[in-house]
């Protein structure tokens, strides 16, 4: 066992007798994340570009692929079991449904009445249910089953819905990390631990996402023809792009700071201002975007370690230190990809019919209970002790759909056949 480590970090939901002779527990935990048809599905699902759209912008996998090795070496230099960092990098997507952001928005409004939808915390419910690999001894499924310490780190938001904390405008936020009828599992996987606090492989896992996409999808962007940086250049733009940044990401944060952070970032010679898409330009977008992962993390590393010094930093002994001027580079990346594509006006149109997917889909398995659903979500319909737990059944199974399955199901099921059969009031 990695120093730090204890036998309870080790323990599974359910207990499983006899270890691997020749992988540890940590390493179990990530070939099982490895093997999933969770992981597989993420494939086909949007990132920021449809991964229908072309074939090199990334999918949610292939971000997430990245996104582990980013955390799995940043999480090794600070002490972290790479397997355990890794595993948690490899899971934080399952939760998404088809369509990204955007459909996690429809479904978090469609689920309204029986607790909403928060990716992360569909993550956690795949985890422990809905990806099986072993099962309880009276039948419930424990999904993966795997150690505490993985599933602790795949927490992002270790906090149920009305535990979030308040935001500036005082409302509470949206982010949560597990639904009521997971709690049990929830309070399991935090034995021992007090309050909201994230684990240090969770914290390293939120990084890497953050350091992962932010560099990601500017080079996906340019690549697409989206944007180039030279753009940025001309002061209507830059300006645009420091009010799309702090309106995302730097609610707090004054402009001029954004602006010094968009500065020292394009003063890297790595920076590439235009891109003709020729190998030579690729190239330069590659060694801009490693520069940029190499220049986050070691101010990661650095600053952690000047707080804590040489031992392993583990589980919940401490915390990682971000520069506050690190943090607003990043967060300037992700505002160019903000401005240029999320915000852009193009995209409004996609969005509503992603939306009118989703939504008509979802009228229609209400009205078909489940008639239509995979047999796994059948199962956990016919299962349910009320229509709470039905409608939780059908989130569950337009959650799993990729993108190109959801439009599939749309155009078969709603185009293609009346509505006839009402199961729920």
């Amino acid at each position: 066992m990695r120093p730090g480590y204890t036998e309870a970090d080790e323990d599974r939901w359910v207990p499983e007798h006899g270890k691997s002779v020749y992988r540890s527990s940590f390493e179990r935990d990530r070939a099982r994340l490895l093997h999933s048809s969770g992981l597989r599905r993420l494939g086909a699902k949007t990132q920021v570009v449809s991964p229908h759209g072309d074939d090199f912008s990334r999918t949610r996998l292939t971000h997430s692929l990245e996104v582990a090795q980013v955390g799995r070496e940043l999480g090794r230099l600070l002490g972290c079991d790479p397997d355990v960092v890794d595993a948690a990098c490899l899971s934080h997507d399952l939760g998404h449904p088809p369509f990204g952001h955007n459909g996690e928005k429809v479904l978090n409004e469609l689920a309204a009445g029986i607790g909403g939808f928060e990716g992360n915390a569909q993550t956690l419910r795949i985890l422990t249910r809905l990806e099986t690999k072993r099962f309880h001894p009276d039948g419930r499924s424990a999904g993966l089953n795997l150690t505490r310490a993985s599933l602790d780190a795949a927490v992002k938001y270790p906090w149920r819905a009305h535990e979030a904390p308040i935001k500036r405008d005082g409302t509470r936020s949206s982010k949560f990390g597990a639904y009521e009828d997971d709690l049990e599992v929830f309070q399991w996987l935090r034995q021992g631990v007090e309050g909201t606090r994230k684990s240090m492989e969770a914290q390293v896992m939120d990084a890497a996402d953050d350091i992962a996409y932010s560099v990601h999808d500017v080079e996906d962007g340019i690549v697409n023809g989206r944007f180039q940086l030279k753009f940025l250049d001309d002061d209507v733009q830059r300006a645009r792009v420091i009010q799309t940044t702090q309106e995302w990401y730097l609610p707090e944060t004054d402009e001029a700071r954004i602006d010094v952070a968009l500065t020292r970032l394009s003063a890297n010679e790595s920076w590439v201002r235009e891109s003709d898409g020729s190998r030579r330009s690729l190239a330069a977008l590659k060694n801009m975007t490693s520069e940029f992962i190499g220049r986050f993390c070691g101010a990661f590393w650095t600053a952690t370690r000047e707080a804590y010094g040489d031992r392993p930093l583990v589980r919940h002994e401490a915390d990682l230190v971000i520069p506050q001027e690190t943090l607003e580079e990043i967060q300037v990346m992700k505002g160019i990809a903000a401005n240029y594509i999320m915000a852009s006006r193009e995209q409004m149109p996609i969005y509503a019919r992603q939306r009118e997917v989703i939504e008509g889909l979802h009228a229609l398995l209400l009205e078909t209970g489940d008639r239509f659903l995979d047999p796994q979500f059948q199962a956990d319909f016919h299962a349910a002790d009320d229509d709470a737990g039905r409608h939780r059944a059908i989130i569950d199974q337009i959650a799993s759909l990729t993108d190109g399955a959801c439009l599939e199901w749309y155009a078969t099921l709603v185009r293609g056949r009346p509505v006839t059969n009402t199961l729920f009031a």
